[in-house]
């Protein structure tokens, strides 16, 4: 047995050598390239400059009174209270409140919901490329089904704000009702809306 445990160490020695010397030599390392830094700091940057123009433009300042305004501050309290299942796409449950938008509203086609005490705009917007898509535009007529006090789950990418609207606002990409999908957006093709 001493002689058997003897052979394997004689055996796994050299092996255990050759490797540990194939880590150690300088020409056998592999190179990982790194993305620059410096084109992310000069897009942030750009993007930052870009923001501060936009701020000082008469829209920009109206934006920005309106969000320091109580309505301004209810509709991103809102906002932050489903950031978690936005940057998660996890599951939301809703309960539809309206099913027409607030008044002037140019958001597409879209509901009321209520999720956790809160009211949003869940709006459903079908890109130029899926028009002529069956699946995409049937599901897209299935939403006109939905009525008030229906739960529905909601799943989504997006939530913005508005100074025209008193509520943060869901894009729907995925929107399900007892089990079955009402809606579901090709997140894989580009959205021009």
């Amino acid at each position: 047995m001493k002689l058997m445990k003897k052979n394997i160490l004689v055996l796994i020695l050299p092996i255990l050598l050759v490797s540990g010397l194939s880590f150690v030599n300088p020409e056998n390392k592999i190179e990982t390239k790194t993305s620059p830094k410096p084109l992310a700091t000069a897009e942030r940057k750009a993007n930052l400059e870009a923001k501060k123009k936009w701020e000082a433009t008469s829209e920009g300042k109206k934006f920005k009174s309106w969000e320091t305004s109580p309505e301004g501050e209810k509709v991103q309290a809102s906002a932050i209270k489903i950031m978690k299942s936005i940057k998660d796409f996890s599951d939301m449950e809703g309960v539809v409140t309206s099913l027409s938008l607030p008044p002037g509203s140019r958001l597409g086609v879209g509901v009321m919901v209520n999720i956790d005490g809160d009211d949003y705009i869940l709006a459903i917007r079908i890109n130029e490329s899926a028009r002529n898509d069956y699946n995409y535009t049937h599901g897209y007529q299935q939403l006109h089904s939905l009525k008030v006090n229906d739960r529905i789950i909601i799943r989504s990418r997006n939530v913005s704000k508005a100074p025209k609207y008193n509520y943060a606002i869901i894009a729907g990409d995925y929107v399900e009702r007892d089990k079955k999908v009402l809606f579901k957006r090709d997140l894989s093709k580009k959205d021009n809306c």
